[in-house]
């Protein structure tokens, strides 16, 4: 029997466990490709310690090379720029044609940089391989002294982790020379139960504050708020709520509203069968739940299941994602927040709880099996 070729678009946290449990257990009647712009792949819960720090490059992110070659997949290191749903075939950036019989989408999303002036004079902090080259440009400009003042556009639980984990580092690296840091956000609190928590560690880092009303332009000089007062900053980061990729609603398939593809409770478009999405970039009718990766990782064993059912001719699992996911929220230092429903809590052992969970995941996709040290 002619194998049949599963298209695997990026290399995200449920992308990744299907990797891993194609290479335990492989299937004769399946041919994988994955495509992915990047070979090691961000683990987004270890994000913010990287920026802080606390973990290298090599213990925040995944090889997905390896772990490729072990599940038998063709690895092609490219960005998928268009897809033909109908025809069953993707096109990178660089023209290959990738022909597929079913094909899963897990490409996340990217924040809205919409804004009038935002693409020249702002960073976003996804695609993250953008967002560290920057940060690491930023880190040397600011220890010699060039940046003054930074701002962090988006007041949710991310861009608040990102904002911190930066002062830290930048606290670590010049004491002497920390800008003065800036949060902008159309949220009048912080997030939820952590309010409190996170409002402490920002002003104790002397964060300037503009809540309750969001950025409307950018410039070279900083940002204009709504309302019209200007935001000075030398250098602006951008932690806005997601977006997707515009290819996917150019592809024919179901999107929603804000262009994400609508998938059913087989994490599989209700108009193109042969088509799967999984995390930031897909949104599952009739369950809304946050765009975090704490989500994506839980599609990632229905979503292998399904992959091989699809390709086999076998009934398809249900997923039904959880009502209410936990939250651990780093504030900079080995400090973290947790957060469960109405319920939070904070304190360093909040840290290290949140460590030890981030390095078992990231662990658990070492082909060699050895998580590094640190």
């Amino acid at each position: 029997m002619t194998p049949r070729t599963i298209l695997l678009a990026g290399g995200g946290h449920a992308h990744v466990e299907v990797l891993r449990r194609f290479g335990e257990r492989p299937e004769r009647a399946v041919s994988l490709v994955l495509v992915s712009p990047d070979r090691f792949t961000p683990y987004s819960g270890m994000l913010p310690g990287l920026v802080a720090g606390h973990y290298s490059h090599d213990q925040a992110h995944i090889d997905l090379e390896p772990l490729a070659a072990r599940a038998g997949a063709r690895f092609v290191r490219d960005r998928i720029a268009a897809l033909d749903a109908d025809g069953r075939a993707a096109t990178t950036a660089s023209g290959e044609r990738i022909a597929f019989d079913l094909v899963s989408l897990d490409v996340g999303s990217v924040p809205d940089m919409r804004f009038p002036g935002a693409r020249e004079h702002a960073t976003g902090v996804k695609p993250v391989d953008a967002f560290l080259a920057r940060w690491e440009q930023v880190r040397s400009d600011a220890s010699a002294g060039r940046v003054g003042r930074m701002a962090v556009v988006g007041g949710g639980a991310g861009g608040v982790e990102v904002l911190l984990a930066m002062h830290h580092r930048l606290s670590k690296d010049a004491p002497a020379r920390v800008p003065r840091f800036v949060l902008v956000s159309d949220r009048t609190n912080l997030p939820g139960p952590a309010n409190r928590a996170l409002l402490a560690k920002l002003r104790a880092a002397g964060v300037e504050l503009h809540l309750g009303r969001g950025a409307e332009r950018f410039d070279a000089q900083g940002v204009t708020l709504a309302g019209g007062e200007h935001v000075a900053a030398d250098v602006v980061f951008c932690a806005t709520p997601a977006t997707a990729a515009p290819w996917l609603a150019a592809s024919g398939l179901a999107c929603d509203d804000r262009g994400f593809v609508r998938i059913d409770d087989h994490l599989r478009s209700p108009t193109h069968p042969q088509v799967f999405a999984a995390g930031d970039c897909a949104s599952q009718i009739g369950r809304v739940h946050p765009r975090s990766g704490v989500y994506a990782v839980r599609q990632g064993p229905p979503l292998a299941a399904n992959l091989r059912a699809a390709a086999t001719g076998t009934p398809l699992a249900t997923y039904v994602p959880q009502g209410r996911a936990l939250a651990l929220v780093s504030t900079g230092g080995r400090h973290a927040v947790a957060v469960w429903g109405r319920w939070s809590v904070a304190g360093r052992w909040v840290w290290r709880w949140k460590d030890r969970i981030d390095r078992r995941f990231v662990a658990r996709y070492r082909v060699d099996g050895k998580a590094r040290a640190g």
